[in-house]
Parts: C-alpha cells; sequence; structure tokens
C-alpha cells in the first residue's frame, strides 16, 4: 500500500503488534501518512462508541445504575411498545445481516477504504443500540420476581458471567479484528491488511458460539422478568439462531470442509458430547 512521503513518519517497536495479531516481518520501520492517522482515528473513536454502548447495554437490560433501562419509565401502551421496540430491533437485525455479507462489504468498499468498513459497520450496530435504549417502550408487567437473596444474587451474578464471557470470547478470535481495530492498525502500519483466518482455540473447542451464549446467559438470567424483558429476551434470541445460521453459510463458503469437519464435531451452543462420533 502506498503513502504519501510528504506527510511520512515512522514507528518503532510498537508494542500492540502482538495484542492486534500484526505480523512482523517488515525489514524497516512502518510508514505512516496523514490519511492512515484519520483513519486510525476513526478506528479507535467506533470502538469506544462500541464500548460505552456495551457497557450501557448491560445496565440497560439488567435494571443496574442507568436513568433508562429496560423496565424504566412510563409504561406504553402494548400496540406502540410493540410497533417501536420490534421496530428498531428489526433495524439492528436488518443492519446486521446486511452489513455482514460479503456482497455488501464488496459494495461498499468502493466507495470507502476498505480499512474502515468493519468500524463502520461498528459505528452503525452502536447508533442503533442506542436509539433503542432511547427509545425503548416499557412493558413493566411482571412475570416472575425472585427476591430470595440467595437466588437473587445467584441470577445477577449469572448474568454478568454471560457478558464476561461474550467479551473473553471475543478475544479468544481475535477482538481487535471484530471491531475494527486490527483492519484501521494495518492502515496506520501502511500495510496490507491480513485476515485473521479460521482459528479453533479456547471456549470455540467447545462450543462454536461462545461469544453468543454469553448473551443468551446475560439476556434469561433476571431475577425479575417483565412483558418487556421477555420482549427484548426472545427477540434478540430468535435473531441470535437466525444469525449464526447466515454466518456459518458464509464460513463455509470461505473455508469450505475446514469448517465443516468443525462443524460436525464441535456442537454450536451447548458443550455435549456428540456420541458415536470418533
Amino acid at each position: 500500500m502506498k503513502t504519501n512521503t510528504a506527510h511520512a513518519a515512522t514507528i518503532k517497536g510498537c508494542p500492540i503488534h502482538q495484542l492486534l495479531q500484526i505480523p512482523r516481518n517488515d525489514a524497516g520501520a512502518a510508514r505512516v501518512d496523514a490519511a492512515g492517522i484519520g483513519i486510525f482515528a476513526f478506528g479507535v473513536a467506533a470502538y469506544a462508541l462500541f464500548f460505552g454502548v456495551f457497557v450501557y447495554a448491560a445496565l440497560f437490560v439488567g435494571n443496574w445504575f442507568v436513568p433508562k433501562s429496560i423496565d424504566s419509565g412510563t409504561p406504553a401502551p402494548l400496540g406502540e411498545a410493540l410497533l417501536v421496540n420490534v421496530g428498531i430491533l428489526s433495524l439492528f437485525v436488518l443492519q446486521h445481516t446486511v452489513m455482514a455479507r460479503r456482497w455488501f462489504k464488496n459494495w461498499f468498499t468502493g466507495f470507502v477504504s476498505q480499512a474502515v468498513e468493519r468500524s463502520v459497520y461498528v459505528v452503525a450496530a452502536s447508533l442503533i443500540l442506542a436509539l433503542l435504549f432511547w427509545q425503548w417502550r416499557p412493558l413493566p408487567q411482571v412475570i416472575w420476581d425472585i427476591r430470595a437473596p440467595a437466588l437473587w444474587w445467584a441470577l445477577t451474578g449469572l448474568s454478568v458471567f454471560g457478558y464476561l464471557l461474550t467479551l473473553s470470547s471475543s478475544f479468544m478470535v481475535s477482538h481487535a479484528d471484530l471491531f475494527g481495530l486490527r483492519q484501521v492498525f494495518f492502515r496506520l502500519l501502511g500495510r496490507q491488511y491480513q485476515p485473521v483466518g479460521f482459528r479453533l482455540t479456547g471456549l470455540y473447542k467447545l462450543v462454536r458460539h461462545p461469544l453468543m451464549v454469553g448473551f443468551l446467559i446475560a439476556f434469561w438470567s433476571t431475577p425479575a422478568m417483565t412483558v418487556g424483558h421477555l420482549l427484548f429476551a426472545s427477540l434478540t434470541t430468535a435473531y441470535i439462531f437466525f444469525g449464526t445460521w447466515i454466518e456459518e453459510r458464509d464460513l463455509i463458503a470461505h473455508h469450505g470442509e475446514a469448517y465443516l469437519a468443525y462443524r460436525r464435531t464441535v456442537p454450536g451452543f451447548v458443550p455435549l458430547p456428540r456420541f458415536g462420533e470418533a
């Protein structure tokens, strides 16, 4: 990748190569231009937005410490709540489904740098979630409300564990690549992007979708289940199963027999043994 030598600078001994899984196979120092710096700044800002939304999402669903949560505010009529809540969640599903497809990426990178494609995806998803939290219409009718201290803490702790499982699972493959940091750092260094590739590591040896298992645990483990929370958990669960089905079709198309063999031997969500297999 060419750089603008008029604005070039060098990076020596950068300590985050290993964290971002960027091979250090250059004979010389990296070359950085003004465009690369701008792209990198955008990628970092996109990541910061994602992380803030991710933390707020956990607090929103758990009804923890935030002024606007899944059950707070004036209850809305059922029709209005369904229209707004399902509508925004459907927008999130549409954005995730379309922008993650290879045909869309090929089209989109005809207009923007390939280095920022993932960061734009992250920004779009984060803004839709922020809109959801802002406009969510509560349906606070109680389905269950567990107040026994031991069970309350157990379910709350299990929900927190789910979010930690999701976050840790993202690092087992490449957290930086998943959220666009690795791509913009390659561009900052003036180097051609190298995909992480298919790797079998950590919890991915037990289930194919540990990141999504974390979300399922987090959303359903609640000591107080309301109609609104049930709506949110049900719709996100439906999308998780639909989304992973679509994703696996892409993975099979890209990795072929390597992923098919992985799918035959490793369960999708529940780490149960596959009996009768060698």
